[in-house]
């Protein structure tokens, strides 16, 4: 019964977090942020969880661990819905555009007002008035309380897993523990292909369902500028974490054990793999009460001696290490599947979900039972994940080779003068075929020309005049799409995706077969951990991990943005269009940067860890030696004993029979 309500919490856990990951460009476009702001969202879920995990995971396992668990669901929910709130105190969602959604297409204004050059500034973009209504709007950014929530979310999610493991490490046999294990694992790697199921469905929904007429968006989920219902999901999740909380309320502190516990059961290389068993074994059982005081008096060295080990320093840097990597490449793959092979978020989110979730979810649930099955010691679990993470960076390589090319866009990756070569480098959107046109150059407002060219916006084509409404409008005499001038342009960008079509299920099929290839030695990578240290790992490891590793992540993504967004009341906004090549090599060239100086630093600790045992095998035997030679020599003594005490006695019979005979 606690094996089913933990894979339930994790699932609930593992939703919720991968749908916060699904949602990155929705919040990106609705709270006008980059992308590092987002790593700094997406990493206070660890902030909330550093902020507790060393008492929790010290200190909690001497506690009802049930309940401390049943509460953390609780704090899980609510910050799940403080994520949500932002949306029903803000207005309603206002996108730059200059589509009008009007039945009676003569009304339609001029997509070309004409103007002064006196109107213009130096570089030629118009002058920025801020709209009237930021004067009442609130200083206070509405993506603070996303923070907040997360952190809350964190802080509940912290008893989870340290408390939840160690319980099934207390109370199941050593051999089963492993398939626990990796059962719970699994689920939890289910828990996402749902939460990227919901924000595919999620994203496909407008921001404000329900509050306009869809007749007027006049955007479709491809655009750079859509948003969908983003807070419909948390609330989902959060009612779905509140649930998962109730079955931990009714199990008991502790359970009946078949076998004895703690070093009893511990084999010798289990026992001397990472810690000292006289200074480091659980003095205090799950069910005994203990005060504070003696508990905090043994963490003090517990965490010394750990530090102190080399091979645990190792295994804790490359831990970090492939934690950072891993972290950063889960968080911004979605988008990374939008911006560079230009799929809309719901179906990136629908992908992960249903491709490459699944294949990770299978490789650790061989995984748990390769390692059950194959009985793999700690070293070969060492070597065993090793050498699968090895195979996944090699085939990982070959996402370099699978690019495609920028989209067109004049003014932006090509110049006015000529439409035919892309070029990153600076280009003017004011030349002489839009001068006459009074237009902004901030505005981003994509319309697709009849020569294929994307431009930011109708104006900037030249359009002078715009018949129909909504998605359907057809703007004409585009003074830039053609010579003549007489040519027209349609809303939205050019689709130029025949060769990211012919790539992306290469990309797919890779995706899947590294994932799976990786997956398989996490749950002996796992146990590993377990068998280390666990609740000092994870208070290690995550933070320095979970934190830094989205912001960094974004704030790298952000150099390699062509044309940022503006937000209504002045100020960059979220980034419209990335340079494809650049977002390519420094997403994939930082996350496999991080995975090669983890394999380089393996290296000694695998050295390490070898001589360790073979110098824990050599003391084993000359302990079994020295035991040896004292039993034989206590067995000699013993037959000193007896044989004296036989003559002894032989003496004493003859004395008396010769006191008999007189």
């Amino acid at each position: 019964m606690f094996l089913v309500a933990l894979s339930f919490a994790y699932f609930a856990k593992a939703l919720s977090g991968s749908y916060m990951k699904s949602t990155i460009t929705q919040l990106e476009r609705r709270f006008d942020i980059p992308s590092y702001l987002i790593g700094v969202i997406d990493g206070s879920f660890e902030i909330g969880n550093l902020l507790v995990i060393a008492f929790v995971s010290y200190f909690g396992a001497k506690l009802h661990r049930p309940k401390v668990i049943a509460v953390g669901c609780v704090l899980m929910s609510i910050g799940t819905f403080i994520i949500a709130l932002p949306h029903f105190i803000i207005g309603r969602y206002e996108f730059e555009t200059s589509v009008r959604g009007v039945e009676n297409s003569t009304l339609n204004p001029s997509p070309c007002p004409v103007g002064s050059p006196a109107d213009l500034t130096q570089d030629g973009q118009m002058s920025e008035v801020p709209a009237k209504s930021c004067e009442s709007e609130s200083n206070l950014s509405m993506w603070i309380y996303v923070l907040l929530g997360n952190v809350l979310r964190g802080i509940g999610e912290t008893p989870v897993q340290p408390l939840g493991i160690s319980y099934i490490d207390d109370f199941a046999t050593e051999e089963n523990a492993a398939l626990y294990v990796g059962c719970v694992q699994t689920i939890s790697v289910v828990g996402p292909v749902f939460g990227y199921l919901l924000g595919s469905l999620c994203a496909k929904i407008y921001v404000d369902i329900g509050f306009v007429k869809m007749e007027t968006i006049t955007i479709t989920p491809a655009d750079a500028r859509w948003v969908g219902a983003w807070w419909l999901g948390y609330l989902i999740a959060g009612v779905i974490t509140l649930l998962s909380a109730i079955p931990f309320w009714f199990l008991p502190r502790s359970l009946p054990t078949s076998e004895p516990q703690g070093s009893e059961k511990c084999t010798p290389e289990q026992t001397n793999f990472i810690k000292d068993p006289p200074l480091l074994n659980h003095k205090y059982s799950a069910d005994k009460h203990t005060t504070f005081t003696a508990m905090a008096k043994d963490f003090i060295p517990t965490l010394r001696i750990l530090l102190g080990h080399p091979v645990y320093l190792i295994y804790l840097c490359v831990t970090i290490i492939q934690l950072n990597s891993l972290i950063g490449m889960v968080t911004y793959k979605p988008k990374y599947i939008e911006q560079h092979f230009r799929q809309s978020a719901s179906k990136a989110n629908f992908l992960m979900g249903v491709i490459n979730i699944p294949a990770v979810a299978l490789g650790m649930f061989s995984g748990g039972l390769l390692m059950k099955r194959l009985k793999l010691n700690i070293m070969r679990a060492a070597r065993f994940a090793f050498g699968t993470s090895l195979i996944g960076y090699i085939l990982s390589l070959l996402f370099f080779a699978m690019s495609c090319e920028n989209a067109k866009v004049a003014g932006v990756t090509l110049s006015y003068r000529s439409l035919e070569e892309v070029s990153y480098d600076k280009h003017s959107v004011v030349t002489a075929c839009n001068a006459n046109c009074f237009c902004s150059a901030t505005e981003w407002d994509p319309v697709c020309g009849e020569n294929g060219i994307t431009y930011v916006s109708p104006c900037l084509a030249g359009c002078s005049s715009s018949a129909g409404s909504g998605k359907n409008t057809i703007f004409s005499n585009c003074s830039c799409v053609g010579a003549a001038g007489n040519f027209t342009a349609s809303t939205g960008q050019c689709p130029h995706k025949d060769d990211c079509d012919r790539m992306f299920p290469y990309f797919l099929a890779l995706s899947v077969i590294t994932s799976f290839i990786i997956s398989l030695g996490g749950t002996p990578g796992y146990m590993l951990l377990i068998r280390s240290d666990f609740q000092f790992q994870q208070c290690a490891c995550d933070p320095t991990a979970g934190i830094p590793a989205p912001i960094y992540f974004g704030a790298i993504i952000d150099t390699t943005c062509l044309r940022w967004g503006k937000k209504r009341c002045g100020g960059t906004g979220a980034c419209r269009i990335y340079n494809t090549a650049a977002y390519r090599i420094a997403y994939l060239g930082l996350t496999l940067s991080l995975r090669t100086i983890s394999f380089i630093i393996c290296i000694p600790g695998f050295v390490l860890l070898s001589r360790q045992l073979k110098k824990e095998e050599r003391n084993a035997i000359h302990g079994v030696l020295a035991n040896g030679s004292t039993e034989l020599e206590a067995l000699r003594r013993e037959e000193f004993v007896i044989s004296n005490c036989d003559q002894l006695q032989q003496t004493s019979d003859n004395t008396t029979d010769r006191e008999t005979r007189l």
